[in-house]
């Protein structure tokens, strides 16, 4: 059995919208499993994913209500794996060795804070930033998210959110 998992950090958002709901619908309709990693910016982004267990993080831009409910970094364990979870920092060389002093035995580690997209492995483990939901870049470039699978192996793909 495959469990699907969806990721996603950088929305930015002060409170979830209606396009912002019908993405979240579109993006992650047969996913039971949310990971946020962080700069939600206000906790009622989280509203939009009901009905899913979710698990985020807090960001450096979170106000500071996010600070106090969700945790800087925390380890998930879904299907057999460790998954680590965090939003990042502002280091930009050798970001993977720094994420695998975070966490020294997971299987996969989920991180945002660049809004560019990531995934791949490096030794035994599974880097994924899914870039910013909703698109942040300075050219009009598209929102983007990730898809994990976990099954006999965890794997991940970049996707791009549709434009509507």
């Amino acid at each position: 059995m495959i469990t699907r998992i969806g990721i996603l950090s950088d929305t930015h958002l002060i409170r979830p919208d209606e396009h912002f709901r019908q993405l979240v619908d579109l993006c992650f309709a047969d996913v039971p499993i949310i990971l946020h990693a962080g700069d939600l910016t206000d906790l009622s982004v989280l509203n939009a994913f009901k009905g899913r267990e979710v698990h985020a993080v807090h960001g450096n831009m979170c106000h500071c209500s996010c600070r106090k409910m969700l945790p800087a970094k925390k380890i998930i364990h879904i299907a057999g794996f460790d998954i680590g979870l965090i939003h990042g920092m502002g280091v930009n060389h050798h970001m993977e060795d720094h994420l695998m002093r975070e966490f020294d035995h997971a299987d996969c580690i989920v991180f945002g804070h660049t809004h560019r997209p990531v995934c791949h492995r490096l030794y035994e483990t599974l880097f994924i930033n899914p870039g910013s939901f909703l698109g942040s870049g300075r050219y009009g470039a598209p929102g983007t998210y990730a898809i994990l699978e976990a099954g006999e192996t965890i794997t991940g793909q970049i996707l791009e959110v549709p434009r509507f």
